[in-house]
């Protein structure tokens, strides 16, 4: 139980400290922005025009809101950390225990490299599935009360009142939209991240002192190659956790209205826009939008 609050303290914290970030994070994936683009240089010195940042699009938000808006939808990602990490370590815990109680009854020799992996593997698959499974649909309400920066809105002005407004309008699946992208993006990411890992550390890097602390490095690398890769799949699953719910930035200029998830998918990918979002910083301008200071220039 000690192990368990002081995880869920900590991921709190870190919860509370990334928040700008998430929300910045959250408006450009919708396709909001407000600010023109300007004339800068990009990784090879070239002068290219670019959108602002995470810095100057954080100074937007604090000149309309101050810098308490800059923390909208904090409480239900709290919630959602706090009950995902309660949930995760719980169904790890149960796993263990069941191992305890084989290992107990038999005289069960331990397995390959490979087939601890696996098993290791398919059983964070589990816990992370049920932690996201019961936590989405406070992921949902914390991307609509970060969208409705865009419009002005206040209709999901709490969490609790939050619950009533997407039942009463979506019912039950209201909650649980972007579940699938969702879903597939983590358990693709986690066996891309750990699959690598064990190659590289079976078969690149050699036995040896030098060598162990490269080892556990690789699971940090290989996992940053896997969320690089897995992207799109973060990016259309927000999109459909706010599309035609009755917020500015679920409708049109920002997002039209998708048929699914498989929808949305296509239609960013004929835009060229799969990876808006991934990067806050030498931003280029993405293609197939209209932006909102496109439509101030033509007033």
């Amino acid at each position: 139980m000690a192990d368990e609050a002081s995880q869920v303290l900590l991921g709190s914290g870190l919860t509370v400290l990334s928040q700008p970030l998430m929300y910045v994070k959250v408006l450009v994936q919708v396709g909001y922005e407000p600010l023109p683009p300007t004339l800068g240089r990009n990784i090879f010195g070239r002068q290219v025009y670019q959108l602002p940042g995470l810095f100057a699009y954080a100074k937007h938000i604090v000149k309309v809101d101050g810098r308490a808006g800059l923390f909208k939808g904090l409480a239900p990602r709290l919630c959602s950390s706090a009950i995902g990490t309660v949930v995760h370590s719980r169904v790890l815990q149960r796993y263990q225990e069941a191992e305890k109680g084989e290992l107990g009854t038999s005289k069960k020799e331990p397995g390959s490299s490979l087939e601890q992996v696996l098993k290791e593997t398919s059983r964070e698959m589990v816990a992370r599935s049920a932690a996201t499974l019961i936590t989405h649909p406070f992921h949902v309400i914390t991307l609509r009360c970060m969208v409705q920066f865009i419009g002005r809105e206040t209709k999901y002005s709490g969490t609790l009142s939050a619950f009533t407004t997407i039942y009463r309008e979506e019912g039950i699946l209201g909650f649980f939209a972007g579940l699938v992208p969702r879903l597939l993006g983590d358990i693709l990411s986690l066996w891309l991240c750990n699959m690598l890992a064990y190659l590289i550390n079976t078969y690149a890097l050699e036995n040896g002192v030098s060598m162990t602390e490269m080892k556990s490095y690789s699971q940090a690398v290989t996992g940053f190659f896997a969320s690089m890769l897995t992207y799109p799949f973060v990016l259309v699953s927000n999109l459909m956790a706010v599309n035609n719910c009755g917020l500015a930035g679920g409708l049109l200029p920002y997002a039209p209205t998708y048929s699914s998830w498989l929808d949305c998918w296509s239609q960013l990918r004929k835009e060229g826009n799969m990876s808006r979002g991934n990067s806050l910083f030498f931003r280029k301008v993405p293609a197939g939008k209209r932006y909102v200071w496109d439509e101030r220039r033509f007033r």
